[in-house]
């Protein structure tokens, strides 16, 4: 396994653990600022942290019950400073969820430029 792939690992591992968790404020922390979220018919610009964690507090409600879950993360490309990786969420006894996640480097390390769900 290479660096990015270990670092692309560790990030969502820990997204992961915010999401079981319900922590909208660890996933919000997650976001670059600005960064962009879209969905079908939705496009959000994140300039502000609370949106984020506005949008994923709105989204718990969906998650009812889940307790567990998996992932699969396929690095799609990279350039300097940023990382695409295509993450398919897996929950017990549910359709499992696609995304992108285009990912920059910060000082804290990657966070979340850009977010779009695949079908």
């Amino acid at each position: 396994m290479n660096e990015t792939q270990e670092k692309v690992d560790g990030f969502f591992g820990r997204y992961a653990s915010a999401l079981l968790a319900r922590d909208a404020t660890a996933i919000a922390g997650m976001y670059a600022v600005p960064s962009l979220i879209l969905f079908p018919g939705t496009s959000i610009p994140v300039s502000d942290a609370r949106q984020a964690e506005e949008f994923f507090t709105a989204a718990f409600g969906q998650y009812e019950g889940v307790k567990d879950l998996e992932k699969q993360i396929a690095i799609m490309g990279e350039a300097p400073g940023t990382v695409w990786a295509d993450v398919t969420w897996s929950y017990a006894g549910r359709p499992p969820e696609r995304f992108c996640y285009q990912l920059v480097d910060s000082a804290d390390g990657y966070r979340i430029a850009v977010l779009t769900l695949m079908a």
